[in-house]
């Protein structure tokens, strides 16, 4: 059997080194993606007159393909996951500055490219690769002699966020920024300087008030209710309030009726209303054991890179998912931001699949596989041999 000690097969290894609850959670999420999904897509499809089984059929595809990438990506080695990084953090920050030019235009903001089934959102894609390459540089600088890795990261950092800052995508970009300040704080930046960035990024956000007008529209939305169109958040506490404890049933629903964003960004009051206050309070524990264990197995690891990349990745993937629920739940201000593997989207699916794929890599017991102690770029990747 693959789980067998004495199996040798790549595929039993792999199985007997990975994190299992991660995986079997990571696929809980995925099941309840398609559950969803099959409750609030054909209202939404059949009031835009498309095919009432269009966003069911594209997102059934989209998560076999997450479901794969998951499972193929943990079994890479933590040097080809550098690689991977290294190699779609480059395309993918090309793609990011050609949707400046040629990029789709939604609502103001230029952040996909038309691809032939579905709208690529690069930046998505952008975010798991940056956490681990900022990881290596971050610690590459402490093993290589006159390695200018804080400053190259910075600078990386600074590319980014011009880019984003110019489509714009101020959630995607605080998404970013967060990753970028953890993982200082992790690598053992003086507290003094992580309390100047977090100010840093307070006056960000009270200039991103003043120079876009959308931004400055939800904040004033969400401290004084009786301003703007509160529609959408309104409609969504009701579902949560009209499902209790227990939910009102499969296909009961109202809210996906009324809100046009019910399968991607409110897919939670769905949850809510249909399945209840159980079910919602299910769907926040697997995000919690995804990231608190990821955390916990990090205690025990010795290898920097591992360190500061996972917790870049598992940032990235916690907060994106904390976004989403708690302005469905008029927490915080309202923001265009997918549910991991729960909300509709390509892009989302594939990158939330990738980054959880990237954490079961390097979080895998593989014995021997650490970054060398001294040499260049391409010392390190020739000498980091997987087992």
């Amino acid at each position: 059997m693959a789980g067998s000690r004495i199996d040798d097969s790549r595929f039993g290894r792999w199985w007997r080194n990975v994190d299992r609850t991660t995986l079997i959670c990571a696929f809980i999420l995925i099941g309840f993606g398609y559950i969803l999904m099959l409750a609030a897509s054909p209202a939404v499809a059949v009031r835009i007159g498309a095919s009432r089984n269009m966003f069911i059929f594209k997102q059934v595809m989209f998560l076999t393909i997450a479901g794969l990438i998951v499972v193929s990506v943990s079994m890479l080695s933590r040097k080809t996951v550098l690689r991977l990084s290294l190699v779609g953090g480059a395309l993918m920050l090309g793609a990011t500055a050609l949707t400046l030019v040629h990029g789709i235009e939604i609502k103001g903001a230029r952040r996909w490219i038309a691809l032939p089934l579905m709208s690529l959102q690069p930046s998505e894609f952008l975010k798991p690769c940056f956490a681990v390459v900022t990881g290596w540089l971050l610690t590459q600088r402490r093993v290589t002699r006159y390695f200018p890795g804080m400053l190259l990261a910075f600078a990386l950092f600074g590319v980014i966020l011009m880019l984003l800052k110019s489509q714009p995508d101020i959630g995607m970009l605080t998404v970013i920024t967060t990753v970028f300040m953890t993982q200082l704080f992790v690598d053992g930046l003086n507290l003094i300087l992580v309390g100047l960035g977090v100010a840093v990024m307070i006056g960000a956000g009270i200039a991103a008030f003043f120079l876009f007008p959308h931004v400055r529209s939800r904040v004033e939305r969400f401290l004084h209710p009786n301003v703007g169109d509160h529609y959408q958040i309104d409609t969504a506490l009701r579902a949560f309030g009209n499902g209790g404890l227990t939910g009102r049933g499969p296909g009961e629903g109202r809210v996906k009726d009324l809100l046009p964003d019910a399968h991607a960004d409110f897919v939670f009051a769905v949850a809510g209303e249909e399945y209840g206050l159980i079910v919602c309070m299910l769907i926040i524990c697997v995000f919690g054991v995804i990231v608190v264990r990821t955390l916990l197995r990090l205690i025990r690891e010795d290898d920097p890179f591992i360190v500061i990349s996972t917790t870049g990745l598992v940032t990235g993937f916690g907060l994106q998912a904390f976004v989403n629920m708690a302005s469905s739940l008029h927490l915080i201000p309202t923001k265009g931001m997918t549910l991991p593997f729960i909300s509709y989207g390509g892009s989302s699916a594939m990158s939330v699949a990738l980054a959880v794929g990237m954490v079961l890599a390097l979080t895998r017991h593989q014995p021997g596989e650490r970054l060398p102690r001294s040499g260049g770029f391409m010392t390190t990747l020739r000498q980091w041999r997987p087992v």
